[in-house]
């Protein structure tokens, strides 16, 4: 069995039953839980209706997962699915590159990939071998280990990793979409602007979009990538800490099924480069790590929208250069494609996932930073079932809650281990 709806993508609502597989029944410890829900509670009662405001693939994920188990969605996305980042990202998956809190996130939604592309015969998935590359020696390396267009300086070549992967990012969020959509969700175009609060519970009722309309729920899910930083203000005394890494990516288009498949991680070079490369099977070679990222703050990223965020014209021909001078056979002067987004990353690098404090009814999902597109089916499974059970079965959470970064006043009381039984001082 698998984590994923059993109908085809045109199929109706009535056959989108969900197939829950063993990754669903893990015990893995503690898990991020809301208070006054139950798996128990949960199934007795009508689903609650849940809006998700964001369209990359987190959201995307989320609302499928909901939508497979007949939750009603409806999704809020301002520009068009997968317009940002997650439509501008490289694609790369890595089982085994966690580590800590985050080796279940690789290795769950790794296979749930897998699951995934064999089930909707996704064109552009597929293994590929990972090479560590160097172009700052002065001999040219002896071996390339099979990737025969490396056809330039290249000083050395060392295998990294055998049993990598990639998807293209455009063609499984929007997969995803249409999943969550033939399953009955809603997609609204438009910009949320705030939040309404029931004004003797506090929890959230709507939130408000800026073209005036209302849309109320049960339950709210903020994936905005780097804009979730918006939190702050519709929350107060919430912290998102998170900057948005605004980086430049390449693409050069050549023959389907024309380039071998080898995914390339350069050392740096003396232009500041430290390319990444991914062909994909559609004969398009994807190059990131083109230098001078900026890291922009809240201030900053809330001035923009995702149609704003676009190259920078002096790393992409920087960065053309390099990949030139690396494979002549694949690169040129310019590339076909030069574009740009913002990765969403807090102060400790680890995704924000779970209820957001001091609300019960109101979630963020956000931080992905680079493994956005890795982590993303398994971040729709998890918080699907935060807001369906009240608790993550697949993931701890735990350690991805929004609450680690929330301020905590000084208690001195007493204390049976963790838990507090005595006056505070």
């Amino acid at each position: 069995q698998q984590p994923w709806p059993s109908t085809a993508v045109n199929g109706d609502r009535a056959s989108a039953t969900p197939r829950l597989s063993a990754m669903q029944t893990m015990e893995e410890g503690p898990s991020n839980t809301h208070p006054s829900s139950s798996s128990t509670s949960s199934s007795l009662r009508s689903p609650p209706k849940v809006v998700v405001v964001g369209a990359g693939i987190v959201g995307c994920s989320i609302a499928m997962q909901l939508s497979m188990r007949k939750v009603p969605v409806t999704i809020i996305e301002r520009c068009s699915v997968a317009c940002a980042a997650s439509g501008k990202a490289g694609g790369f998956l890595a089982k085994e590159w966690g580590s800590g809190p985050t080796e279940q996130l690789h290795k769950i939604s790794f296979e749930m990939h897998k699951q995934f592309a064999e089930e909707y015969k996704l064109k552009s998935f597929r293994h590929l071998p990972t090479l560590s590359i160097s172009t700052t020696g002065r001999t040219k390396a002896k071996s390339t280990k099979g990737c025969d267009w490396l056809s330039g300086h290249v000083s050395s070549v060392k295998m990294m990793d055998e049993g990598t992967a990639q998807v293209t990012p455009s063609e499984i969020c929007n997969l995803m979409h249409r999943i969550a959509c033939n399953n009955g969700a809603k997609l609204v175009s438009g910009t949320v602007s705030g939040v309404r609060r029931d004004e003797k519970t506090g929890s959230v009722q709507s939130v408000e979009l800026e073209n005036g309309k209302i849309l109320a729920a049960d339950k709210f899910v903020f994936a905005m990538g780097p804009w979730t930083v918006h939190c702050e203000d519709w929350f107060p005394g919430f912290r998102v800490p998170m900057v948005g890494i605004y980086s430049s990516s390449l693409i050069y288009k050549h023959k389907e099924g024309s380039v071998a498949p080898f995914a390339l991680f350069c050392g740096e070079d003396s232009d500041g480069t430290h390319l990444e490369v991914y062909p994909r099977p559609e004969g398009d070679v994807y190059v990131c790590g083109c230098g001078g990222s900026r890291h922009l703050g809240k201030a900053d990223i809330t001035k923009l929208d995702p149609t704003q965020v676009i190259p920078d014209p002096k790393r992409v021909k920087v960065a053309s250069k390099a990949f030139a001078k690396m494979t002549p056979t694949l690169g040129k002067e310019t590339p076909d494609v030069s574009q740009a987004c913002m990765r969403p990353c807090t102060d400790d690098g680890m995704p924000m996932m779970g209820l957001i404090p001091n609300q019960t009814n109101a979630y963020v999902a956000t931080g992905h930073n680079c493994w956005g597109i890795l982590w993303g089916p398994v971040t729709g499974l998890a918080m699907a079932e935060l807001i369906i059970d009240g608790k993550s079965k697949s993931v701890n959470l735990q350690p991805f809650s929004p609450a680690r970064f929330q301020p905590t006043g000084m208690r001195r009381s007493r204390k049976m281990g963790d838990e507090e039984v005595g006056e505070n001082w």
